[in-house]
């Protein structure tokens, strides 16, 4: 597999305000694991007027810990990158506290239909932004300006937000640090997910700031070995195909046999979506619906 650059050095501590560069903080709530690494790290942009980015969930400590963040600033953004609900759920509290709009774009369903699979921390319900956004949309503070940039591929609704002042982009869950990021069909698509990394590499911007993890400031290299580990993975279930595995799970123990168990539901959603991908590029076909229970064969 191509030999994608982790970090998993993170230095940083749970509920403090940490200053990452002269206009953004980060607070990173106490809410690790197997798909959220070390706890959603929420970006605070700017000094005085600020944007906050994915806010992350609603607990006692990670509410108290934003709030003596946002202590003298004034806060007139919540951006949101998408709909899961270790990123989304505590914009709804922070918004009636501090009479500001929240930003986004409501999603596609998440999950496969029938499988009843839930994926990371799961959807967030009540998800509802009070403005629905677009690609290119911007928006200013007294010394920052952001961009949307629509990344579709790890759920259809997924935007990246890009800081011009510092030529960074605040990556969400499209592109992590520690790991790659699960494409979860029938939100989320393996053919956007790859045009995604695609379009970001060639924005060449200078810092890539993940919502879970460290920042990545080897950006080109790192954004191509993330599409090569994909092209490079989409191979390895085509050949599974080849060798006679024509069902998701017996592909997902035959590729991954040296990661934790506890991620085989990951890595058959990863596996499904190539599938998707496969059939739709005329590689592959499916005997029925394109799910987890389809049998699959190479053409």
């Amino acid at each position: 597999m191509a030999d994608i650059p982790f970090i998993h050095t993170h230095d940083f501590k749970y509920g403090i305000a940490e200053p990452q560069s002269t206009l953004v903080t980060r607070v990173t709530a106490d809410n690790p694991g197997p798909y959220t690494y070390t706890g959603t790290g929420v970006y605070i942009v700017g000094t005085k007027d600020v944007a906050i980015i994915d806010p992350g969930p609603i607990t006692p400590a990670h509410t108290k810990a934003l709030d003596d963040a946002l202590v003298g600033k004034n806060l007139t953004h919540i951006l949101l990158t998408h709909h899961h609900a270790d990123h989304s759920p505590m914009a709804k509290p922070l918004a009636a506290k501090y009479g500001c709009k929240i930003y986004g774009r409501p999603p596609k369903k998440n999950t496969v239909d029938g499988t009843g699979v839930q994926m990371e921390a799961g959807d967030d319900p009540g998800f509802a932004p009070d403005i629905i956004i677009k690609d290119g949309d911007g928006f200013t503070g007294k010394d920052w300006s952001l961009k949307a940039v629509h990344t579709p591929g790890h759920t259809s609704n997924h935007m990246c937000f890009a800081l011009c002042e510092e030529n960074a982009l605040f990556s969400g869950d499209h592109i992590m640090g520690w790991a790659t990021s699960v494409v979860i069909p029938p939100g989320g698509h393996m053919g956007n997910y790859l045009s995604s990394l695609r379009r970001i590499k060639g924005k060449n911007y200078d810092i890539i700031r993940p919502t879970h993890g460290p920042a990545i400031t080897n950006v080109a290299p790192f954004v191509q070995a993330y599409i090569d580990h994909r092209l490079e993975r989409e191979e390895h279930v085509f050949a599974a195909l080849q060798f006679g595995h024509e069902n998701v799970m017996d592909m997902v123990t035959h590729i991954y046999t040296d990661i934790d168990k506890r991620l085989y539901p990951a890595a058959a959603m990863s596996v499904l979506s190539h599938l998707i991908h496969l059939c739709e590029t005329g590689r592959v076909k499916c005997s029925g619906a394109t799910t987890l229970a389809g049998q699959y064969s190479a053409l």
